[in-house]
């Protein structure tokens, strides 16, 4: 796997009095394969309801390779993905089982509890492969929190 980081990551609209913090993502590892975490950041743990920001990629995946996100579970939040390039397979607990392709939106709400996993499937880690997304979690109203898993 290749990562085509901005060098200088900048704020384009430099002037604008109305951005508070910058936040530079730090890479993270899940199990194989680097995202880059926007939030939780040192200088600001959410955004509104938003816990976790990551970016996926881009990346170019070498034949044989893919991610690999094992099952873990979740609680009192929704995540959403969305990719630019590439697929992968989500799985959980109440039993969807579908694939992520670009464009598309995969949004899963954890309620009072769901385990999922996300990888890339047989088929595409038989050649080389780009992967560019980003996922979110949110954390749910209060009173949403105990709601069923979907």
């Amino acid at each position: 796997m290749s990562w085509n980081p901005h060098l200088e990551p900048e704020c384009p609209l430099a002037s604008v009095d109305s951005i508070e913090t910058l936040i530079i993502p730090r890479a993270r590892d899940l199990g194989g394969f680097e995202v880059r975490r926007a939030l939780p950041a040192p200088q600001r743990q959410m955004v509104g309801p938003f816990i976790f920001f990551d970016q996926m990629g881009p990346a170019e995946m070498i034949t044989g390779h893919g991610i690999d996100v094992r099952p873990h579970p979740h609680i009192g939040l929704a995540t959403v993905s969305y990719l630019f390039k590439g697929e992968f397979q989500h799985r959980d607990s109440v039993g969807t089982d579908s694939m992520i392709y670009p464009g598309e939106v995969n949004w899963m709400i954890a309620g009072r509890g769901i385990t999922h996993s996300e990888r890339t499937s047989e088929a595409t880690r038989r050649v080389p492969h780009d992967l560019f997304g980003i996922q979110t979690w949110a954390a749910l109203p209060e009173k949403d929190e105990d709601c069923d898993p979907g």
